[in-house]
């Protein structure tokens, strides 16, 4: 951040350089997957959705329906390739239902 006194900076670009700083880079990308994994899915899906986590490039969602988890199942590459538009990045590579 070696900008000098009288340069600004765009807000989204300061905290990019906050959260690469203090290596928060992986904890944001956590925070993004869930939002994004409840605003795609919908209530639906979120209500029997226990947990949904980002490990590497594998993203685990647990799940209270077995039905559910079969359905969701057939389309894993589609959602898979919905959620890394959303998150605008590749973040995710596999999924695995729990």
């Amino acid at each position: 951040m070696a900008k000098k006194e009288n340069e600004y900076m765009h807000m989204q670009d300061l905290m990019k350089v906050v959260i690469k700083q203090n290596n928060l880079t992986k904890g944001m990308n956590q925070m993004s997957v869930k939002d994004v994994w409840g605003s795609l899915m919908g209530n639906g899906v979120l209500n029997y959705t226990e947990s949904v986590q980002l490990q590497n490039k594998t993203l685990i969602v647990k799940l209270k329906s077995s039905v559910l988890r079969e359905e969701l199942g057939y389309g894993k590459e589609k959602i898979i390739k919905m959620l890394n538009e959303e998150l605008g990045q590749e973040l995710i590579t596999k999924l695995l239902l729990a």
